[in-house]
């Protein structure tokens, strides 16, 4: 990668400069690949430079997680305008199309979640909990009975396996999009609405 002309930057202009660079990284490499002499050339800055706005790699790390995190929810909020189940769908279609673009940046999420490393299952955690609250909101709109104590640990569930199953399913693989959609699709319906 060619560096780029050093250009002077503000230092919060710098730093986010840096984790959209970083998170663009992860559209190809997983987080711990990441390559901060890659990003440093790109902004036109020096590796110690990077080390000077963030202090660490890791810190880093955690600011391009988050980003990443930011950017999946504002990608897979639904229309409110729509109907609730075209809401649904529209939020399922749009996840399956944000993990197909970011597959490595989505792997550092939800993999990273389960390295043990707090920091990155608090990212985890809120970003699912923001998923949770936002279906929540909706729950009785789709025919679901608020107040059942059931609702979120099957939401959450749900959640799980449409990670699962994203990650889990490939483009070029034998199942086409739309049927790992409604696949994922069908399990809210089933898992969600019609408990036990």
């Amino acid at each position: 990668m060619t560096a780029q002309r050093r250009t002077r930057l503000d230092p919060d202009a710098r730093r986010s400069q840096l984790v959209e660079i970083g998170v663009r990284a992860l559209s190809r490499d997983s987080l711990y690949d990441l390559s901060l002499d890659e990003i440093a050339a790109e902004a036109g800055i020096s590796r110690s430079l990077l080390f000077h706005y963030f202090g660490s790699k890791r810190r880093f790390q955690l600011a391009v997680v988050e980003a990443a995190a930011a950017g999946l929810l504002t990608h897979t909020e639904p229309d409110r305008s729509r109907p609730p189940s075209v809401q649904l769908r529209q939020s399922i279609e749009d996840s399956v199309a944000y993990v197909s673009a970011r597959r490595g940046l989505y792997l550092s999420l939800v993999r990273g979640a389960a390295s043990g490393d707090e920091a990155m299952r608090e990212i985890f955690d809120r970003t699912r909990g923001a998923l949770v609250d936002r279906i929540m909101d909706g729950i009785a709109d789709l025919g679901g009975t608020p107040g059942d104590p059931l609702l979120p640990i099957a939401v959450r569930s749900w959640l799980a396996l449409t990670e699962e199953a994203i990650i889990s399913w490939s483009p070029d693989g034998p199942v086409d999009r739309d049927r790992l959609i409604t696949f994922v699709e069908t399990a809210f319906y089933r898992a969600v609405l019609d408990p036990p």
